[in-house]
């Protein structure tokens, strides 16, 4: 037990005092940069070397602690008209954003629609999953209607199964069309019309596909349910509600669940997107992307369409790159003979391993996610009140600009340094595993020389994303 203490120790104080390196910064949401002592590229550095010796520690010798902890129990008689409330509410909300934003002002920082779905709907819930896990399944809109036609049937309704080669393909797609391009790369955020548009014909879908397909819709095909559910696994809270009614409150370290493999290769490439489009959210602002942005619409003689063409292919890349680890780390996985595994070419080995190690990546995904969006969701709830007529409140008037990008930085940091920790422990479940000769046992240097090509790409994912949060605003 002292053991595991002082790993956490040595956890805690490295990730935290990087957060306190800094010079150059932007605040998203604060249109502001500040200088503070230390020169950005020891920022970097130093953040660098936190990932790689995190991960060079636990190669040596340092176990991954798989600890929780039960906080407490909430009864029946409450957690059930809390649901039901909060299932309630959120359907009411729902309703509002078709009515109001169609009907209601054309202006966006005084419509509902706009101040509700972008930045307390999508970015708040994936917020409240990141800390607690998804509560989507609760909350869907479309589900609550699904839920009541059912009881109006008496029975479950489905037209057919779900086909399995679907997989969560439908998901990814809509996850790239409604975060990655309508979020990021449309005025959309900011029409109340076009956002009431927007989620109405989202909730059709939904709702033909769980009448056609059931449940199993819900759960595999949309990509708010997938998406927050991802996110859900680096919390570190875990609600799970039990059969009566109540729920059960326990607290776990952030990498538990991220060392599960996901389902399928959509799953996994949506996980990649879910790490790249939040990037990609942040690189759009600054004057690097404007200037790329214009000289790629003038070479290629285009209109403004070249953003989508810019995201995809920059997915694409994302795509690519991780493949390309997942092929070095089972290339590097050793198997009790003498030198590496080479499965380069054995799609199937490749395929399992890139299974197991996506989800080892959604830590640096919740944490680059609230670093880039808590200071958006948190002044848009403020500004709710205004959508009836209502003041705004400033909820994070309290807060420095200073301490704000710090947390920025801190977040970043912790969220690499947990998904090395996660990785690692794939890693060396994978050698495990493959070790061919019963009585040879998992070297460090095994270990290590697998878990080496992920920990570059997480090296350099670290360094891109504080470049990123770094960058001024494009004027």
């Amino acid at each position: 037990m002292s053991r595991r203490r002082s790993w956490l120790v040595r956890f805690l104080l490295v990730t935290l005092g990087v957060g306190l390196l800094a010079r150059p910064a932007l605040a998203h949401q604060f249109a502001t940069r500040f200088d503070v002592p230390v020169p950005l590229p020891w920022l970097f550095a130093g953040a660098g070397a936190t990932v790689a010796l995190t991960a060079l520690l636990l190669a040596v010798g340092g176990s991954v602690p798989d600890a929780s902890r039960r906080l407490g129990r909430v009864p029946a008689v409450v957690a059930r008209p809390l649901s039901t409330f909060a299932r309630a509410t959120f359907f009411f909300a729902f309703g509002a954003v078709l009515w109001v934003g169609a009907t209601g002002t054309p202006t966006p920082g005084a419509n509902f629609a706009t101040l509700f779905v972008w930045p307390v709907w999508l970015k708040g819930l994936a917020l409240l999953s990141i800390v607690a896990g998804s509560p989507w399944r609760l909350l869907s809109p479309w589900r609550t209607v699904y839920d009541a036609l059912c009881s109006l049937e008496g029975a479950p309704i489905a037209l057919r199964e779900y086909p399995d080669r679907l997989g969560a393909w439908p998901a990814l797609v809509g996850f790239l069309l409604l975060v990655g391009v309508a979020e990021n790369l449309t005025r959309l955020p900011s029409l109340p019309a076009g956002t009431a548009v927007l989620v109405a014909g989202y909730a059709l879908v939904m709702l033909l596909g769980g009448i056609a397909f059931g449940p199993t819709w819900f759960d595999r095909a949309d990509p708010l349910a997938v998406f927050y559910r991802l996110l859900g696994r680096a919390a570190p809270l875990s609600v799970t509600r039990e059969s009566d009614g109540a729920a059960t409150v326990v607290a776990r370290v952030p990498w538990r669940d991220c060392r599960r493999p996901v389902a399928d290769r959509a799953t996994a490439a949506l996980v990649v997107a879910a790490v790249y489009t939040v990037s990609f959210d942040g690189f759009a602002e600054s004057p690097q992307y404007a200037s790329l942005h214009v000289g790629v619409q003038d070479a290629l003689a285009v209109g403004p369409s070249v953003s989508i063409v810019l995201y995809l292919l920059g997915f694409g890349g994302f795509l690519a790159c991780f493949w390309l680890v997942v092929r070095a780390v089972a290339w590097a996985t050793p198997s009790g003979e003498p030198g590496p595994t080479r499965v380069a070419g054995d799609g199937g080995v490749a395929d399992s391993l890139g299974l197991a190690l996506a989800p080892t990546l959604l830590p640096i995904a919740a944490g680059y996610e609230v670093a880039h969006s808590y200071g958006y969701s948190l002044t848009f709830l403020g500004r709710l009140p205004i959508a009836v007529g209502a003041g705004s409140v400033d909820l994070l008037g309290w807060l420095p600009i200073w301490a704000f990008w710090a947390s920025q930085v801190s977040l970043i940091v912790v969220g690499h340094v947990v998904a090395v920790v996660a990785a690692h422990a794939v890693v060396e479940r994978v050698v495990g595993e493959t070790i061919v000769d019963p009585r040879k046992s998992v070297s460090s240097r095994g270990t290590l020389r697998a878990h080496a090509p992920l920990t570059v790409l997480m090296v350099g994912y670290t360094v891109l994303s504080l470049w990123i949060v770094s960058q001024p605003l494009a004027g």
